[in-house]
Parts: C-alpha cells; structure tokens; sequence
C-alpha cells in the first residue's frame, strides 16, 4: 500500500477482453504525465493484478486485489483508499492538466463531486426511498474527490449498503439521496473537471476553463480511441496551443 497522503484510485476488473482494465492503465498513464507526484492505487481482480505485475512500465504506485467482483466493485472498494485523501476515477477518463490542486480542497469540504449531466434519463431520475427537489443535482459517480474522515466512511458503507439492497443499475441514484440527508461539507466540481461528452468540447472558448479531466465513454472503444485522441489533440492545439497526446 502507498503510504502518499494524496493520491489517485481506479477500481476495475479484467473482464469483457480487458476493456476497463486497459482503459484504466491508460488514464493512470495520463495521471502520471500530469500530476507527477500523486500515489495511484489500483484495485483489480486476479487476472487482472498478473497483468498489470507483468507490465514493463506500470504506473501504479501500489495494487489491490478485488475478492467477488462485481460490475460496480467501485462500491465497495472506495472505503478501502490508501490515501488520506482520495480521487476516484472511472476507467473511462483522461487526465489533460495538473490535478494537484484539487486536494486542496480537502481542507475546506469532505467530499467533492461534479454533477451528472443526463439526469433526466429514466434510470437516471428513479426515486429510492426520498423524495428530493430536482434542484438538488445528481452526481456523477465517476469523479469522486473525499477526504478519510469517519463521516465521509460513514456515506460509503452506506452508499456500499444501498446499492447492494436497492438494486439500481445507476449507482448514483442512491448516492444523491445519500448525500442529501449527509451533514457533509460537499463541494460541487466544475464542469472542467468531469467533462463528459465531445459536444461540449466543440463549443469550448479558451476563456470558460482549462480543462481537467475529460470522462468520456470513447475511451472503452480501443478500435475508436486512436482517432478520438488525435480529435482532442486538434482541439488543444486550437484552443490552447499545446499537445495533450503522444501518438
């Protein structure tokens, strides 16, 4: 186990020919590139950890074995962070700019998240035991940024609780009623952070934000990420005058 006091984790598992587990090494890689400094932990199932010991470079600084995984092993894997402070990332995201800054956040709230983009999708907007104003945003369950305090252990063995027992395909259902009745300090992301969907890139100005971390759904389609790559290349090089990619 890292002993860093920040750091990054992903939590995936080999299955489906390695999708999420490559798409996972390669987000650590852009981690690396970016935020030197940070720890990034990796938890992954027994076919996935033989792997990745046998990688020639392997970005992560220290790995864990997930026992019974599951499709959300994220769940129950978050509590078990071994950093003091902690950015989840899903597989499918790329990091583009420093992100060392975002712990700093950490002295002033427990838990950071951006907020959902689809949250009018069916599954999306189901209801689990309260009802809550729409105002109140959906997280997106991709980018979580928490501080290992014992409130904020307390919202993830719930979270872990609740979405084995509701039997959501969204685990971000029962986590926004989670935090809603929570008296935890949440800060909310901005979009920069979590930028989910190639559109908003298009219609990007220099003068909105520098983006962060891109979250895209591309990055699990190993025939489409090569030219999507080189798309996002063409666009930082527009907007920003810098290559974020090596091809």
């Amino acid at each position: 186990m890292s002993s860093q006091k920040n750091g990054v984790i992903y939590i995936v598992t080999s299955a489906d020919r390695g999708v999420y587990l490559n798409a996972a090494i390669a987000s650590a890689e852009s981690v690396r590139a970016h935020s030197p400094h940070l720890g990034i932990h990796l938890y992954v199932d027994a076919p996935g950890m033989s792997r990745v010991e046998a990688l020639e470079q392997n970005p992560f600084s220290s790995i864990g074995l997930i026992e019974n995984p599951h499709y959300r092993s994220k769940v129950d894997y978050l509590l078990q962070s071994p950093f003091e402070r902690t950015l989840y990332l899903d597989s499918d995201t790329r990091v583009v700019d420093d992100i060392s800054e975002m712990f700093e956040l950490l002295d002033r709230f427990d838990i950071a998240l951006a907020q959902a983009h689809r949250r009018n999708f069916h599954r999306t907007s189901q209801v689990w035991r309260t009802d809550i104003p729409p105002s109140f945003p959906q997280y997106n369950g991709g980018v979580i940024l928490y501080h290992n305090t014992p409130a904020v252990a307390n919202l993830l063995q719930g979270w872990k609780e609740a979405f084995h027992e509701a039997g959501f395909a969204k685990d971000q259902v029962t986590l926004r009623e989670l935090l809603w009745l929570s008296d935890l300090r949440l800060a909310t992301l901005p979009p920069e952070y979590n930028i989910r969907y190639e559109k908003y890139l298009k219609i990007w100005e220099e003068r909105e934000a520098k983006p962060k971390i891109l979250h895209m759904a591309k990055y699990h389609n190993e025939d489409r990420i090569k030219r999507f790559q080189e798309k996002i290349n063409r666009f930082f090089q527009k907007k920003f005058n810098k290559t974020i990619f090596k091809m």
